[in-house]
């Protein structure tokens, strides 16, 4: 397994040891000993999982509860997406930038985002099975998101007319949204420890 940072720092970017032969494939998704040597949290509580259709774009989610907010490890098990990732921390150096790349069933990428980002993803292929574990449980009261196009973000979507919820649709630019709302920076984020 490979680990990497992204250019924005605390996104991590990992390469599953991957073992193919004749019957297929084979890979560790997670080993929560392993990821937390690589420093990566080894606490999750739930595992979500999507399928979708091409031209799906879910996002830009996020926790707004300080409380509730949500570090997220995600891959694609089949199909592939344009995944992102933008820092809502307050006071970062950060603070607005959007960190994209490019998940699915052949790269078996999985990138580790943590609280204080807002998340989504744009589905390039047929179909998309996308998987993430959360560190925290899902709060419907703290649900939040950005609009996926805010021009503010420089988001290069791989399409401009994507298939939306009309929850999606609806999400403000960052710039509208109330600052309090939004998670406050850290100097170093910690992994969170195991249980």
């Amino acid at each position: 397994m490979r680990v990497t940072e992204a250019d924005i720092p605390c996104i991590k970017i990992i390469a599953p040891d991957v073992y193919p032969d004749s019957r297929g494939v084979f890979m560790e998704s997670f080993n929560a000993k392993r990821y937390r040597d690589c420093g990566l949290p080894a606490t999750f509580v739930q595992d979500n999982f999507s399928r979708s259709k091409r031209g799906v774009l879910r996002g830009l989610h996020f926790q707004a509860s300080r409380v509730h907010a949500q570090g997220k490890l995600v891959w694609v098990a089949r199909g592939a997406v344009f995944d992102v990732a933008v820092d809502l921390r307050v006071g970062a150096p950060t603070f607005g930038r959007a960190f994209s790349l490019e998940l699915n069933e052949r790269n078996r990428l999985q990138m580790y985002i943590p609280p204080g980002f807002a998340h989504g993803f744009h589905v390039l292929s047929d179909e998309a099975d996308f998987h993430y574990k959360c560190t925290r449980h899902h709060h419907a009261e703290s649900e939040m998101g950005i609009a996926w196009d805010d021009p503010a973000l420089g988001i290069d979507w791989p399409g401009q007319h994507p298939i939306l919820s009309d929850k999606d649709r609806a999400h403000p630019n960052l710039a509208d949204i109330d600052r309090a709302l939004l998670p406050i920076y850290k100097q170093e984020i910690q992994p969170e420890p195991a249980p």
